[in-house]
């Protein structure tokens, strides 16, 4: 049997994105955007153990490095992203674009300690070079995203990340979009997934996840032929998601239940209870 910390982090590892409520932990403007009904509340998990709460940094760390967390340094408007792949350790990160590092405390999603550094990589040309050019791809395929190039495996490769955020908890849905590309310029070879998660749950509870790997072999080791790739995999993903909804739409949840009644006349539900159920709804005599 799990113990109730394995638990408790299991439901904060597999939390929606944007719902997951810590009382006093999270920034007002993160609050405003959730409702108590909808998301994990930290508090009414651990309120048998109250001291799980401070036991949860692991798993909060796990999850905000995985779901490309995103932060807005001290007097900055741009939010920088948290994962494993800008990591110097001790919760501790870096942002390439602005040239800084930064403390960030995974309970409260805030950032601190924010310092000058320099990016040292024998990569550091094509990093730059690629952050300008996702810089680029995302102001112009994304309504808001967030975005960050890093080298990674002891200078060995290249990781693009891009994360997109959209909450809508007035209209019960939550959902967000991570893209990572891994670049190896030994191989000329680009790998990696897209994650959408969508959460609905008006009067329900439906979530969508999906994960779809990425693999393309770059003909020259340059931003503008990476980024292309970027966006023939992005485009082609777009496409599916959007075909799959419409094969739903049309196929499986028709069959589910009738668009119509028999007589083809949409029921006018206010005057219900003046219908005759046979011959106005079921389409033949109600006499027996």
């Amino acid at each position: 049997m799990a113990s109730p910390l394995a638990t408790v982090s299991s439901f904060v590892e597999g939390a929606p994105p944007g719902e997951m409520l810590l009382p006093v932990l999270l920034p007002p403007a993160i609050l405003e955007l959730v409702t108590e009904d909808s998301c994990l509340d930290i508090k009414a998990l651990t309120i048998d153990t109250p001291s799980l709460a401070s036991q949860l940094g692991p798993a909060f760390e796990k999850y905000n490095e995985e779901q490309f967390a995103t932060v807005k340094l001290p007097g900055s408007s741009q939010s920088v992203i948290v994962s494993s792949y800008n990591s110097l350790g001790d919760g501790k990160y870096y942002d390439v674009e602005s040239s800084s590092s930064f403390v960030f405390d995974h309970s409260t999603q805030k950032a601190s300690g924010v310092q000058s550094h320099v990016l040292e990589s024998s990569q550091s040309d094509l990093v730059k070079s690629l952050l300008k050019s996702l810089s680029t791809h995302v102001k112009e395929h994304y309504p808001s995203a967030s975005y960050g190039v890093y080298p990674i495996e002891d200078d060995s490769k290249i990781a693009a990340v891009v994360v997109a955020n959209k909450y809508s908890p007035n209209n019960f849905w939550n959902g967000r979009w991570r893209s990572l590309y891994i670049f190896s310029p030994s191989s000329s070879s680009l790998t990696g997934s897209i994650k959408v998660d969508v959460h609905y749950y008006e009067d329900g509870n439906v979530r969508l996840l999906t994960t779809k790997p990425v693999s393309a072999s770059v003909s020259l080791a340059s931003a503008s032929t990476i980024i292309r790739e970027i966006t023939i995999a992005e485009k082609k993903y777009q496409e599916e998601i959007n075909k799959g909804f419409n094969n739903l739409s049309e196929g499986a949840f028709k069959g589910l239940r009738r668009q119509l009644p028999i007589t083809r006349q949409k029921i006018e539900w206010d005057k219900i209870a003046g219908y005759r159920l046979g011959q106005d709804i079921g389409g033949g005599s109600s006499k027996r």
